[in-house]
């Protein structure tokens, strides 16, 4: 009886080698039950043991893939799991090919980026250092906008950049010495731009 899934074997390989050390590509045969071969084994499980319960956790094996769902590796490591299903020429399942990406370095990675970041809810900043700093004033206004529209320096609008221009003109930024020559420098624009831009704003109000 042909091996139908041996084509597979080199697929998983090749997909185990290329995420190595991150991912574990197991093939399970469904005709005995077992698993067929495993590439990158991440768990003690081994080509030849059994794998019922873990296809009985799959439920149904009518789509062509299955997941990507959560997993638990046997040493409590989180994973990321996608099964493909491996069909015979009359489109009877035979196999499955199971992909589990070890996510626990990405979630050790999200917590040390969330408790890193946390100083914004804490500790606010000290205004005997940036009262007089004008250039940072300019920073935070410029970034606030681009945030709430949604937009970047370069795909700013016409009408998007005399808004902004607005802000920075009702704070008086532009009365500022050498500010002028500053935001132009961060917006991207020359000077004549710039204050094109700003008489433009001063005749609307």
């Amino acid at each position: 009886m042909a091996d139908l899934l041996a084509p597979y074997v080199p697929v998983a390989d090749a997909i185990a080698t290329v995420f190595k050390p991150h991912a574990e590509v197991v093939i399970h045969d469904l005709g005995s039950g077992t698993i067929r071969h495993i590439a990158n084994r991440m768990s003690p499980r081994k080509a030849g043991d059994d794998s019922l319960a873990e296809l009985d956790d799959l439920g149904s094996l009518e789509d062509p893939v299955i997941g990507p769902y959560p997993k638990t590796n046997a040493d409590g490591r989180s994973l990321k799991s996608i099964t493909a299903v491996l069909r015979d020429n009359r489109r009877k399942p035979v196999g499955l090919l199971c992909i589990n990406v070890d996510v626990s370095m990405f979630e050790a990675m999200q917590a040390i980026s969330k408790d890193f970041l946390r100083f914004a809810e804490t500790a606010p900043r000290p205004a005997a250092l940036f009262r007089n700093d004008w250039r940072e004033e300019i920073n935070d206004i410029v970034g606030r906008f681009l945030g709430e529209h949604g937009t970047t320096l370069a795909g700013m609008s016409i009408v998007e950049r005399e808004a902004l221009v607005t802000l920075l003109e009702d704070r008086g930024l532009f009365d500022v010495r050498h500010a002028a020559t500053y935001i132009a420098r961060l917006l991207g624009l020359s000077r004549a731009t710039l204050y094109k831009t700003l008489k433009a704003v001063r005749e609307a109000t």
